[in-house]
């Protein structure tokens, strides 16, 4: 039977890790799905990705590498997701997914002119998000974490921009019809926001940015966290009529 896959792209900070667990975790529980409704592929360790004929669905997640750097296995996974679009399985890039995504279709990424954006921040959707399939039916702002340092600073030919705010205008997109990029993690709870934070503190430190008040400020992110269940509801059943827009 087809699964859904989660790209997991690295491995999380190491005190955070023993906590909470790692970023394939993370997104299959925000998918609310159970193990067996989901395949991990560590492609850090070599996993082999899957053909996207075999795939219900797929995410990719967020890393601690840059898409910049370009190691190995990025530039694998790069050149496999245009196959996916192709095939019009549904697809979804968090963070470093997101921004690996516009660089594999011919967007520009790079580190952000402005610094890192980190912490809960307000995450403002575009007008093109009233008839898209995923982002049709959430409210026009709602907070969400985030923790970056590179960004599309240009989106893809063609792609629609879905949603930013003032220090990042892209922190969703569409290209095509199934297969999304969004720069902020729906993926984090309240406990994972703060382990950043303080796992950080000294990159964050010599930058000028206190920890403390960004502690302080984070919120509960209930409407990042539905962006993944109805991505789980897209992927596993394309008919649901509550999506509203177009399904894959």
């Amino acid at each position: 039977m087809d699964s859904l896959f989660i790209i997991k792209t690295g491995t999380t900070f190491p005190k955070t890790l023993q906590k909470w667990g790692d970023f394939g975790d993370w997104v299959r529980l925000g998918l609310q799905l159970a193990e067996d409704q989901v395949q991990v592929v560590d492609v850090v360790a070599g996993d082999p990705l899957p053909v996207a004929g075999n795939c219900r669905g797929v995410v990719v997640t967020g890393s601690h590498a840059m898409v910049t750097e370009r190691p190995a296995w990025s530039v694998s996974v790069g050149n496999w997701l245009p196959s996916l679009i192709e095939a019009e399985v549904p697809l979804l890039g968090i963070c470093f997914g997101h921004q690996l995504l516009a660089d594999a279709l011919g967007g520009r990424v790079g580190f952000h002119p402005g610094g890192r954006e980190i912490g809960t921040v307000d995450i403002q959707l575009a007008p093109a998000c009233q008839t898209d399939p995923l982002f049709s039916e959430l409210p026009t702002g709602f907070p969400a974490h985030v923790t970056h340092a590179q960004t599309v600073l240009d989106l893809p030919p063609g792609a629609t921009r879905l949603a930013g705010n003032f220090f990042e205008p892209h922190h969703a997109f569409r290209a095509g019809t199934c297969a999304w990029g969004v720069q902020f993690h729906p993926e984090f709870h309240r406990g994972i926001m703060a382990c950043y934070l303080r796992e950080q503190a000294t990159e964050l430190a010599a930058a000028g940015r206190h920890v403390e008040p960004l502690l302080r400020a984070i919120r509960d992110t209930p409407t990042s966290h539905q962006l993944l269940r109805r991505f789980a509801a897209l992927a596993t059943n394309p008919s649901t009529e509550n999506l509203g827009g177009r399904p894959c």
